[in-house]
């Protein structure tokens, strides 16, 4: 029992510096303070993401067969995730097409990078970027497709799905990369990180609490069929420790800001949405030593 405890205390330290950047996004939303969403959203997306995943990619230690592994694996793991939520939110009762982006595709970006460094380091860090990549092409793509009167016309020139297929091109090409250029993506990706916690905890701020009931539901789906769909896959795949552990982590995530900015947008289901992500973050902060030690141990 000693060691348990000792775990969730440990786990509960290595989150504070994430708790710590959201808690300051918190704190600026509910004061009202100056905050300039919009060029965060569009820096983060357009610069620091696709230069943290191009730096990513170039200088990872992960061998090229093992990044396949994890997209590969990515893949499966939010298909089957999508069938068994949309099989859920059927049997709830809540409108499949437009509540399934937010019930099976996790925060990989926000929560997922800086969680999946600290419990599994760099090499974490690699297969998060991965992961992240590949769920923000589907949701950019495929997801976003199922709600309705959504333009999705040139989605797939997304800068990170840009940034992840040039630095695939020069691993694959055995492409020597210009220092320089590593070192303006190592520059330009290292804010990434504290911009989205900071997002996330100013969007948390300021998401309504009218659908907590029905957001509860989906949130409760997103976690455990998240975690469990990734255990799923990383035991039939049997890949290796690190990249088992911080794939089934990032299946594990709460649900994703983004796809309730899509459905307050485009649908009528915004609040529950809203619900969704609020519910599912509190959750996963508070389970989260428990979901390391399932990630850890998968």
């Amino acid at each position: 029992m000693s060691a348990v405890v000792q775990f969730y205390f440990s786990s509960i330290v290595l989150m504070l510096p994430l708790l710590f950047c959201a808690g300051i996004g918190v704190y600026w939303g509910k004061r009202d303070l100056p905050f300039g969403g919009s060029f965060i959203t569009m820096l983060v997306t357009s610069v620091t993401t696709p230069a943290l995943v191009f730096h990513t990619f170039v200088t990872t230690h992960l061998d090229d067969r093992a990044l396949a592994d994890v997209a590969v694996a990515t893949l499966l793991a939010l298909l089957l995730c999508a069938l068994i939520c949309a099989l859920l939110l059927k049997a709830w009762k809540l409108p499949v097409r437009t509540l399934l982006p937010t019930a099976f595709l996790p925060n990989a970006g926000n929560l997922g990078l800086p969680i999946s460094q600290m419990a599994f380091g760099d090499a974490g860090l690699s297969v998060a970027v991965a992961f992240f990549a590949v769920s923000s092409f589907v949701m950019h793509t495929i997801a976003v497709r199922l709600l309705p009167g959504v333009n999705t016309k040139g989605s797939w020139k997304s800068p990170i799905l840009l940034a992840s297929l040039v630095a695939v091109a020069l691993r694959l090409m055995h492409v020597p990369v210009p220092a320089w250029l590593i070192e303006t993506s190592r520059m330009l990706g290292a804010v990434t990180v504290p911009l989205m916690l900071l997002s996330l905890g100013h969007a948390l701020a300021l998401i309504p609490s009218n659908g907590l009931r029905d957001g509860a539901k989906v949130a409760a789906i997103r976690l455990v069929v998240g975690l469990a769909a990734g255990l799923a896959v990383v035991w039939a795949l049997d890949l290796e420790p690190v990249l088992a552990g911080a794939l089934s982590l990032q299946m594990a995530m709460p649900c994703a800001v983004v796809s309730y900015m899509y459905v307050k947008r485009y649908t009528t289901q915004g609040d529950t949405a809203a619900g969704a992500v609020l519910v599912s973050t509190v959750a996963f902060l508070l389970l989260a030593p428990v979901i390391l030690w399932f990630s850890r141990g998968a």
